[in-house]
């Protein structure tokens, strides 16, 4: 039973070494335009996902669901990120594909997450992705009005889509 063990264990300690040391040697294509692996497909999203359930704090969201509170959040939305992440008039964002993990296209896919862990990446930014961390540049309120929009972006009210248009179109 002991050398069953230890064969075991000496595995175990073999391939997390082997693993290591391919990573550290550079084995592993680090481009930002190269395809994906299926190891990092299955590893790299689940453990974002995990990573944010895990650290954002369940607060909620206090800033209340207006056209000036969507309007506000539209125009950080499309000042600071829909570049990467799509707007009305450009629904796949233009440097989007250009950066590892790709970033979320949200006019493709509206986000589901619940708003606590949408206000934790904006404030926070995901590290090795591109995506900044926000809590310097943008007020706390700011964030909250911004991840209002996100929530609500797939079903604005009119005068809030016909104002984002024209900020998109480069009308503010």
């Amino acid at each position: 039973m002991f050398r069953f063990l230890s064969g075991f264990i000496a595995a175990i300690v073999i391939v997390v070494l082997a693993g290591f040391l391919w990573l550290r040697l550079g084995f592993m294509d680090a481009r930002a335009d190269a395809p994906e692996s299926a190891l990092e497909r299955a590893v790299a999203m689940p453990a974002l996902d995990a990573s944010v359930r895990r650290h954002a704090s369940q607060l909620q969201n206090p800033v209340a669901v207006t056209d000036d509170n969507l309007v506000a959040g539209m125009k950080i939305y499309q000042n600071h990120c829909a570049g990467c992440h799509g707007d009305i008039h450009q629904p796949h964002g233009a440097l989007g594909d250009s950066l590892y993990p790709r970033a979320p296209q949200f006019l493709e896919d509206a986000p589901d997450m619940p708003e606590y862990q949408n206000f934790h990446i904006i404030q926070h930014g995901i590290r090795l992705s591109g995506m900044p961390a926000s809590r310097n540049s943008l007020k706390e309120e700011e964030i909250w009005q911004v991840t209002t929009f996100l929530s609500h972006m797939d079903k604005l009210p009119p005068q809030v889509s016909d104002q984002w248009k024209m900020a998109a179109a480069g009308g503010h």
